[in-house]
């Protein structure tokens, strides 16, 4: 990879500028200069970012103490948050910068001794009518076809990447390799690039969990998920105290329920099935079960890493379609409780797809599934299996897939695009409320009208 040199952006002249300013002027004003913490080996990464905060993230040479200062790109307050760089946490700290504006565009800055800069915009408040674009991809690896994704990315400006497990690939349990494949993986230049300034959120699969089409049983998964923890910002809230990774955020119009479908699976009876074993776990049920009643989003998507139909390659065994009654126990909820504009997201497979499940008589209509992998260079022929609900299949290497959400419009829009590094569109759906029911396909040859939500 050749390395391109170039003028700086205006977007860029501000950020360095800034930096200069928080490091240098402001604590020569206070007659105290601010002590440079560690050097940064890997980072910054932004994290959860809501209307009134956001998580940092990064990884230094040492242990010491950073200090993170934000401020509006544009007049407003100076923020900043302290960071404890620990060698038991393999030097990975993160800062949650409280007290900002919502809808407003900040810079930030890390004083360690290797400086460094960032952006970000806070979402408005979740009530106010907005359109956001979330990103979404899974399986991606250190190869040119996946950093062509988060090249692209980086043209897109999504609000937030949504990350879906084998990201990267790891297949040990060991911490030593846990930690050194995610530090790899991190040090991707057009990924550290990407994700410095777009908020980043992830769960894992099966392959950065420990191993291939594994469940909870795997031995030393406690390992995987102290590395998880360690190098992902504000992980440390993931799951409970039983373990696991589940979360969820809220970016205007979307909330993202984001689940662990390893940790808990096959350890424990189903809650819904006593002679037969949990996929999520009673812990997480409940959180998931709160969480959906509570939610005002406009959209909800149900997201995690493997996917939730029956169709897969021969001998898989780690899908939703395996745990039927846990599936079923999900849409029949979603059904009874009257939760509406529901969309199931998946990964895993190394086939991008797009199905319809008939749940109307569980869930009260038929949800969607959105299948995005892989953004690497690696697909599975024999994962191309015939499903009854199936809308579109795409057996395409580095493919990610983009969902637009407008709540300024009557009702609310939701276009889901699956695209690739070179900027090629798959297809573009627009998927609305069930009770619109109107065409709004923008694919040629793919009638997805009659995927309401």
């Amino acid at each position: 990879m050749h390395t391109r040199y170039s003028l700086p952006t205006p977007q860029q002249a501000i950020v360095r500028f800034a930096f200069v300013f928080l490091t240098l002027l402001l604590p020569a004003c206070a007659g105290a200069p601010i002590e440079p913490g560690p050097a940064l080996t890997h980072g910054p990464i932004l994290g959860r970012v809501t209307p009134t905060s956001a998580i940092i993230w990064a990884r230094g040479n040492g242990e010491g103490n950073w200090t993170v200062a934000v401020v509006p790109t544009y007049r407003g307050a100076r923020r900043t948050a302290q960071a404890t760089v620990k060698q038991d946490a393999d030097f990975c700290a993160s800062a949650t910068v409280t007290g900002l504006a919502p809808d407003t565009h900040y810079t930030y800055t890390i004083n360690s001794s290797s400086p460094v800069s960032g952006t970000f915009k806070t979402p408005a408040p979740d009530a106010t009518p907005s359109c956001v674009t979330l990103a979404i991809g899974s399986c991606a690896k250190e190869d040119a076809g996946t950093a062509a994704c988060w090249e692209r990315l980086q043209q897109i400006k999504p609000d937030a990447l949504l990350l879906l497990g084998d990201t990267p690939y790891i297949d040990t349990t060991k911490l030593d390799v846990q930690r050194r494949r995610y530090q790899e993986f991190a040090a991707v230049p057009s990924f550290a690039a990407l994700v410095r300034d777009c908020p980043l959120y992830s769960t894992w699969d099966d392959h950065d969990f420990g191993k291939n089409d594994t469940n909870g049983v795997l031995k030393g998964k406690e390992n995987s998920l102290r590395a998880f923890r360690e190098y992902h910002p504000g992980a440390s809230t993931f799951g409970n105290a039983e373990g696991g990774l589940y979360t969820s955020f809220r970016h205007g119009p979307i909330e993202v329920f984001v689940l662990d479908t390893r940790w808990f699976a096959g350890t424990e009876p189903s809650l819904f099935d006593v002679s037969k074993k949990s996929l999520l776990g009673k812990r997480q049920w409940e959180w998931l079960h709160q969480r959906l009643r509570q939610s005002t989003a406009s959209f909800k998507l149900i997201a995690c890493g493997m996917i939730w139909n029956d169709a897969v390659r021969p001998g898989k065994t780690d899908y939703w379609g395996a745990y039927p009654w846990e599936r079923d126990a999900l849409f029949r909820f979603i059904g009874e409780n009257k939760i509406a504009n529901c969309v199931l997201i998946g990964g895993d497979i190394h086939r991008s797809r797009v199905i319809r499940h008939q749940s109307t008589s569980l869930a009260g209509y038929d949800l969607v599934e959105l299948i995005s992998s892989p953004m690497h260079n690696g697909i599975i022929q024999t994962a191309n299996v015939p499903h009854p609900g199936l809308i579109k299949d795409m057996g395409e290497p580095h493919t990610f897939l983009v969902v637009t959400a407008d709540s300024t419009v009557t009702p609310p829009t939701l276009v889901a695009t699956f695209m690739n590094g070179d900027g090629q569109t798959h297809v573009e759906m627009q998927v609305l409320p069930a009770a619109t029911n109107r065409r709004s396909d923008r694919a040629a040859t793919d009638d997805v009208s009659q995927a309401p939500l």
